[in-house]
């Protein structure tokens, strides 16, 4: 069941990466030479969305410029002074997660293992529906790598909620094993009889980034030859959205939710909360070509800093994302010229869109060929799981050739002036390279780079 390895056909450029050399348009750069075990493909891709789990919808839903941000109806907000967010209701588990179970798990295990199983079905490895192809595995060298910034909030909210008010015997029996961060990949890795490396990794809003460049390194130094991987995140109850806005961070515009999240925008005032998963199956292309597996696109690389500065605040001048953005170029082989989309972090907040685009500019002195959209205006930020579903759009957006609009842009910032942010209408754009950022509280900073694959 398996196809050969092909090139995305709106790839749109002629490379000769075995010379390490690439050429787009009038473009040449030189590449890093990787051994096809060094060399990180995907094979797979797995989300749960506002839109629904299946990332080919997703992406035309986004193309559309429609906003999955609405009225929140998953619980009674009516005295939150935020009303609204990119919530997923009446989550279809499409049979993968068995009914007893379905009723149990908090939604961020749901998202999981469903995206997770997603990925690996197109990936031609699930263990029920792609038998054959799951037995050729090598179990020991199959690892899951899928984080979350807060894991299972609502089983959390619960438990404490029995515990004060009835008492620590009505508390759940699975109260510990659902809230914690690293349940989700471990319930994956049981259902699917995956041994190799397995943890959660939580950096707040960067945390699928940071599981990306971890699994990456795992596959490149010989740990495993298929890492599934990503970020999940099931926020939009009563605890996360009272916390964050505790945190003054969301935006109040009730009366307009579509138009709230306004990355760039002079009127933007907060972010907009979304949830969700993105997931991917990582292998290196030994192992890929070796089954003739599809290949979908190509890992670069990526990096990750830490700005020092403040809890929840950026570097006003951008200087750590900046040298993250650089060190992630140089992680990739590639240079500069190569790259010519962001998929921008772009949180609709005050301080950090103009601390990324200043950022971006330090790292890019010529944006003239780059353009750069902002994926939360149309589905808001979606936590730890952001960087995955925002993954998967730079994965798309390399697929067909087209870039989806970035939502609400009226009067825009100063700062951003020269680079072409994909106002209202999506664009075709044939991606040479691309860079996904993503950045959390506590100043964790991430980029990661995708691009077409060429054989």
């Amino acid at each position: 069941m398996f196809g050969k390895s092909t090139r995305p056909l709106s790839a749109g450029i002629s490379c000769g990466r075995s010379q390490g050399v690439l050429r787009a348009g009038s473009v040449k750069v030189h590449a890093m030479k990787r051994d096809a075990t060094q060399r990180v493909v995907i094979t797979g891709m797995g989300i749960a969305s506002c839109f629904g789990n299946d990332p080919d919808t997703f992406y035309s839903k986004l193309l559309d410029g429609v906003s999955g941000v609405v009225p929140i109806t998953k619980f009674d907000a009516s005295e939150f002074p935020t009303r609204f967010g990119a919530q997923i209701t009446d989550f279809d588990v499409e049979g993968l997660i068995d009914a007893k179970n379905a009723r149990r798990y908090d939604d961020c295990l749901k998202y999981t293992v469903v995206s997770g199983r997603k990925a690996l079905i197109q990936a031609g490895l699930d263990k029920d529906k792609n038998p054959d192809g799951h037995a050729k595995l090598d179990m020991s060298r199959v690892g899951v790598l899928i984080g979350t910034g807060m894991g299972g909030l609502t089983v959390f909210q619960d438990g404490v909620q029995n515990l004060v008010q009835k008492g620590y015997k009505k508390m759940s029996p699975f109260f510990i094993p659902y809230a914690i961060t690293n349940m989700g990949g471990a319930l994956l890795a049981i259902d699917q009889g995956f041994m190799g490396p397995n943890y959660s990794i939580s950096t707040a809003c960067a945390t699928a980034n940071y599981a990306f460049v971890s699994a990456a390194n795992h596959i490149r130094n010989g740990e495993a030859d298929v890492m599934v991987v990503g970020g999940s995140e099931a926020p939009i109850m009563p605890a996360g959205l009272g916390g964050f806005v505790a945190c003054r961070a969301l935006s109040t515009r009730n009366d307009e939710p579509s138009k709230a999240s306004r990355p760039w925008d002079m009127d933007r005032d907060g972010f907009v909360m979304g949830e969700g998963a993105g997931v991917f199956v990582f292998e290196s292309l030994a192992h890929a070509e070796k089954r003739g597996a599809t290949i979908i696109a190509e890992y670069l690389g990526g990096a990750l800093t830490c700005d020092a500065h403040h809890m929840t605040d950026p570097r006003s001048d951008g200087l750590g994302v900046a040298t993250c953005i650089d060190l992630a170029i140089k992680n990739a082989g590639i240079e500069k010229e190569q790259v010519n989309y962001i998929n921008a972090h772009a949180t609709s907040t005050l301080v950090g869109d103009i601390a990324e685009v200043k950022a971006i500019k330090k790292a890019f002195p010529n944006t003239s060929h780059i353009k750069m959209n902002a994926t939360k205006s149309l589905i808001g930020h979606c936590l730890g799981a952001a960087a995955g579903l925002e993954a998967i759009v730079t994965v798309k957006a390399i697929q067909t050739g087209w870039l989806h609009p970035t939502l609400n842009q009226g009067t825009l910032i100063e700062e951003v002036a020269g680079i072409d942010t994909v106002p209202n209408v999506k664009k075709e754009h044939k991606i040479t390279a691309a860079v996904s950022n993503s950045f959390g509280f506590g100043g964790h900073n991430s980029a990661c780079i995708f691009a077409p694959f060429v054989a």
